[in-house]
């Protein structure tokens, strides 16, 4: 008997993860963040302070191209810049509370529609998703180092 055939795995997950984009979108504008800008906060929660190089790199971003991004959240006193007194040439970009308090509302926000979406699934399953694409996120996150 033949094995039943599925769809590729980026046939599945590109039209997901653009779904899920743009459903974010509107909870992003909520909390008047673009998605650059709520990926930039969430990029600086694993440390308190990243060289903009640093930032760019890990978000696998342009540093040229978040300039931009840093400049709007700076101005809205989400991010703090400030000279990196190791490296003059440097800058270093840390959250602020508002920061910090923006980013963990939205990202609530984000997760509890999140939550709307996988209701379908039995609670088990749901939690073996979950569990199977964070092993597979941070396998490739490791990989991309």
């Amino acid at each position: 008997m033949p094995e039943v055939q599925r769809p590729d795995l980026a046939a599945m997950l590109v039209p997901l993860g653009r779904a899920l984009a743009a459903a974010e979108l509107p909870v992003l504008e909520r909390h008047g963040l673009t998605m650059w800008g709520y990926v930039v906060l969430l990029g600086l929660g694993d440390e308190p302070v990243y060289t903009q190089a640093a930032l760019a790199k890990k978000i696998r971003a342009d540093k040229t191209r978040i300039i931009g991004v840093l400049d709007e959240l700076q101005q809205r006193d989400l991010i703090r810049r400030a000279p990196d007194p190791a490296d003059r040439r440097a800058r270093l970009v840390s959250l602020t509370p508002t920061g910090r308090t923006t980013r963990d509302r939205a990202q609530r926000d984000i997760q509890e529609q999140e939550d709307r979406l996988l209701a379908p699934l039995p609670a088990a399953e749901r939690k073996a998703f979950l569990r199977s694409m964070q092993t597979l996120w941070a396998s490739i996150i490791t990989q991309q180092g």
